[in-house]
């Protein structure tokens, strides 16, 4: 096979369906774009999933005068009651499972709450007394909350006993939901481009069809024939697929590492080394997606 004459081949054809090929490029781009957004958010989310779930804590909150919820009865626990909170921590049952754990009384609470809650106005109105003595735990994991909470849950002097992970699962939960937006959005643009690719190689065999027809009466191969139109829709589809590694390693640097990663710097991000994975990735599936929906389209065309 002659590469000089495929090639020529190929140029025309690029050339005689320029507004084609610039909207293959444009819709691969974008496709693809969101293709690898949607696979970094959900590198990001397992990411923090790991971060956050690793540093939840469990909170034994213990009774104040106002409480008559759980174990309370609108008394505050006492001396007592938190020493055998404390001893149930300590116990032999429990400390294999605890990595750390620290006590915060009421003056500790309130500091914290004006600290997180500065500029609300609750500030003017809570007192300390109407927070909880909390014990901190940190868990050896995380995910072995249940034991602390079912032996913890019934002591008395303790209103509960609560898994922070918990408060987390809403949040991933909807930027799971964000993720597979994005993937069901992608998955719409890339059958829109398989789908352009192919009408961009029927209208190009189709003004070329004297042409084939010569070609075909000299003696050409079918592949020789073939080639052309498929390596068309490869370069269309590679010239959007580079496009969107860009835009995706763009993202990542500008966004991610140089905007949320040093405003949030206590959560963990993606990197460039995330990026370098999902760009050739990306790449790959542009250009496979073009090449077999052009060769398809091409030989349906004729019929081979």
């Amino acid at each position: 096979m002659r590469l000089g004459l495929v090639m020529s081949e190929v140029g025309s054809g690029l050339r005689r369906n320029a507004s084609m090929v610039v909207s293959v490029v444009l819709v691969t781009f974008i496709s693809l774009t969101f293709v690898g957004t949607a696979i970094l958010l959900q590198m990001q989310i397992n990411q923090m999933k790991g971060y956050w779930y690793d540093r939840a804590q469990v909170a034994v909150y213990l009774c104040t005068d106002t409480d008559t919820t759980g174990n309370c009865t609108g008394a505050k626990a006492t001396e007592d009651q938190r020493e055998q909170v404390q001893a149930q921590l300590d116990s032999s049952t429990l400390k294999p499972y605890i990595e750390k754990t620290y006590y915060e009384d009421q003056d500790q609470a309130f500091t914290r709450f004006k600290e997180q809650f500065k500029d609300s106005p609750a500030t003017e109105f809570v007192k300390p007394e109407y927070l909880n003595e909390t014990f901190w735990v940190n868990l050896k994991n995380p995910s072995q909350a249940d034991v602390l909470v079912e032996s913890l849950s019934k002591v008395a002097g303790v209103q509960s006993v609560v898994d922070q992970r918990g408060y987390l699962q809403p949040i991933f939960n909807l930027l799971n939901a964000s993720s597979y937006t994005a993937i069901g959005i992608a998955s719409l643009m890339l059958v829109a481009a398989v789908l352009l690719i192919a009408t961009t190689i029927r209208l190009s065999a189709f003004s070329r069809r004297r042409e084939l027809g010569i070609m075909r009466l000299v003696g050409a191969s079918n592949r020789f024939i073939q080639t052309p139109f498929v390596l068309e829709g490869v370069i269309a589809a590679a010239i959007g697929a580079v496009l969107a590694g860009g835009a995706i390693t763009a993202v990542v640097w500008f966004f991610v590492r140089n905007y949320l990663a040093q405003r949030f710097s206590g959560t963990a991000f993606i990197g460039m080394g995330d990026a370098a994975v999902v760009v050739p990735a990306v790449i790959v599936i542009g250009v496979l997606l073009a090449g077999v929906s052009a060769l398809i389209a091409i030989r349906r065309y004729l019929r081979v």
